[in-house]
C-alpha cells in the first residue's frame, strides 16, 4: 500500500499519544496515513498481547487510518542489529511513504529512544539500491520526530483543536492501559494516574504558543523548508 504519511511507534498508542490529532487532521484532508507498532507491547504491566491488539485496531478504526501493521519486534528488545533495521527498512520499502513520523529521540521510556534511532537509519537505508536488493529502494522519506512522555523544542506544531475530540476517543480506546477498574488485574502505572489528561495539559500549552487552543509539536533534524515566510 502506498502512503502519503508513516507513523512508527514501539508500541500501540505511541503514536496516538503523541499525534494522533495531526493523524485525524491529515485523514479529513485525503491523505493516506498508515501506522506501524514495532512491538506487540508483551511487556506492559496491564493488558494482555490479545487485549492491545484489539485496542489498536479500535484506535485505528476511530482515527479512520486504513492500514495499520504490526512487525513483532520484542518489547523491551528493541536494539540496533541488522535483523531490526532490516524489518523497519522493509515496512517503509513496501509503504513508500512521502513523509515518516518516529519518536522524539529523548524520552523516560527505552523503547521509544530505541525506535527514533532504528526509524531514522532506516529511513536513511531505504535509499540505497544496494542494501536488501529484492525490496526496491525509494526516495527518501520527510523524518519527523513527535513527542510521548517527554517534551522537547518543537520546531513546528499542527494546530489540532477541531480534531482534538478524535484524538481524546483513540485513546480512551486504550481502556487497559489509561484505566484501572476495579477488579481487574491491573496495577498502577504513570498511565493510569491521569496520564490522558496530562497529555491534554501539554497540548494545550504547545497550542499556546501559536494562538491555538490544542496543537501538537514535532521535531526535525533537518531545516525546515521555506518558499516564502508567511506575512
Amino acid at each position: 500500500m502506498k502512503l502519503d504519511i508513516l507513523v512508527f511507534g514501539a508500541h500501540a498508542d505511541d503514536a496516538e499519544i503523541g499525534m494522533a490529532g495531526t493523524i485525524a487532521k491529515h485523514i479529513a484532508a485525503g491523505y493516506d496515513v498508515g501506522l506501524c507498532d514495532l512491538t506487540r507491547a508483551e511487556m506492559s504491566s496491564n493488558g494482555t498481547v490479545e487485549r492491545r491488539l484489539e485496542e489498536a485496531r479500535q484506535a485505528a478504526e476511530t482515527l479512520g487510518v486504513p492500514y495499520r501493521s504490526n512487525l513483532n519486534l520484542p518489547d523491551r528488545g528493541l536494539r540496533h542489529t541488522e535483523e531490526q533495521l532490516a524489518a523497519v527498512t522493509a515496512e517503509i520499502r513496501r509503504t513508500a511513504p512521502s513523509i515518516v513520523f518516529a519518536p522524539y529521540w529523548e524520552d523516560r521510556h527505552p523503547d521509544h529512544v530505541a525506535a527514533s534511532r532504528l526509524v531514522e537509519e532506516a529511513v536513511f537505508s531505504a535509499k540505497l539500491r544496494r542494501y536488501m536488493p529484492d525490496l526496491p529502494a525509494i526516495p527518501a522519506p520527510q523524518l519527523y520526530f513527535y513527542f510521548i512522555n517527554d517534551g522537547g523544542p518543537a520546531d513546528l506544531v499542527v494546530d489540532v483543536s477541531t480534531y482534538y475530540e478524535i484524538k481524546e476517543r483513540a485513546l480512551g480506546c486504550y481502556r487497559s492501559q489509561f484505566e484501572r477498574p476495579p477488579g481487574e488485574d491491573a496495577v498502577a502505572t504513570p498511565l493510569t494516574e491521569g496520564y490522558v489528561e496530562r497529555v491534554r495539559s501539554r497540548d494545550m500549552l504547545t497550542g499556546q504558543r501559536q494562538g491555538f487552543a490544542l496543537a501538537e509539536g514535532f521535531a526535525a533534524k533537518v531545516p525546515f523548508a521555506l518558499d516564502l515566510f508567511r506575512m
